[in-house]
């Protein structure tokens, strides 16, 4: 292949039942079109590789791999990436970018979802652009989306804040804050938070919240244990706590 052309970098988003029990059918959830591209790429840049391998497997299940799975180059984004962010420009991430200088297509891709989006890799995408490296976003789920379009809230001005404090104290003045942006403004604010501790982040929403907010959860996105509620708090208060808490959720308050 000749050097002088230069390989692709094309994220690739991954399915968002990671980590769950049950997975959802490939076929149903990535558009075939992700699935063929994702088969025929030499090299990737990911999280974690071992996932990765668990996701190119049921990949080679609908849509063989040109390349034995052993044979792959697998490349992980380094510890403090994931515990960091990568969007803040202190990780160069030009070295991991060489089989595409080489002329090879590569691929990123995140435990689930979109990688770059809420997941580490812009690093990547932004190193790729810097070395003339083309970039192609394919299609496929990406939950926060599927979370604002089901929430009835404003799909027209909205922010993702990532994850809320731990600290209780903490957490509820972060609350305030962005609940005081979302009625002032009309902006949706979306923020998630690891399953197990979905729970407490829901009963802190329902007792720091104003009765006429709106908040609105998606559970398990795309599975067939999945639900959306979207509903002021005051009937929160008054409704039966969701089932199913424990899959990664989505939660998103406004007007």
């Amino acid at each position: 292949m000749n050097a002088a052309v230069k390989g692709k970098l094309y994220l690739v988003p991954a399915p968002l039942d990671f980590g769950c029990d049950v997975q959802a059918p490939l076929a149903d959830v990535m558009p075939m079109g992700t699935l063929q591209i994702a088969a025929r790429l030499p090299c990737w840049i990911c999280e974690n590789a071992k996932s990765t391998r668990a996701y190119l497997k049921r990949v080679n299940d609908l849509q063989p791999l040109s390349h034995a799975l052993q044979s792959l180059q697998i490349q992980e984004l380094p510890r403090e990436v994931h515990k960091k962010g990568d969007h803040n420009g202190n990780f160069d991430a030009r070295p991991m970018l060489a089989a595409a200088l080489q002329g090879r297509d590569m691929g990123l891709v995140s435990e689930a979802g979109m990688p770059a989006i809420a997941d580490p890799g812009s690093s990547v995408v932004r190193a790729a652009h810097d070395l003339g490296i083309e970039v192609v976003a394919l299609t496929g789920p990406m939950s926060l989306m599927l979370a604002l379009a089901s929430s009835g809230l404003n799909g027209q001005n909205f922010a993702f804040v990532g994850y809320l404090p731990q600290d209780g104290g903490d957490r509820s003045q972060r609350i305030k804050e962005l609940e005081s942006l979302a009625l002032r403004t009309g902006q949706t604010q979306i923020f998630i938070e690891t399953p197990y501790r979905n729970s407490a982040l829901l009963q802190a929403l329902i007792q720091t919240l104003q009765g006429g907010t709106r908040l609105a959860l998606s559970c398990g996105l795309t599975m067939d244990t999945g639900w959306s509620r979207s509903m002021q708090v005051s009937n929160w208060k008054s409704s039966k706590p969701p089932a199913a808490l424990g899959l990664p959720t989505v939660f998103c308050i406004g007007r």
